[in-house]
């Protein structure tokens, strides 16, 4: 069952502007909160889009918008 929502949800990608936004995880340096968003790289205004809290929300987000790779940091 797992197998086939994992292959529904890459088909149903999510598009964002990726011109004028970058996708980034803002850290939080006391308690380690993760939030994964996008942040205007004109304005730098973060937008939050989901919690992280395991490695599977990391793999949600990435899938959702269709993001390869390593997603940049931020304290």
């Amino acid at each position: 069952m797992f197998v086939k929502w994992k292959r529904r949800l890459e088909h149903n990608t999510i598009e964002y502007d990726r011109e004028n936004k970058k996708p980034v995880i803002h850290c939080s340096i006391c308690n380690g909160e993760q939030v994964a968003g996008f942040k205007d790289v004109h304005t730098g205004k973060f937008e939050e889009i989901m919690l992280i809290r395991n490695d599977n929300d990391l793999w949600v987000f990435k899938n959702k918008y269709g993001l390869k790779g390593e997603i940049e940091k931020e304290y």
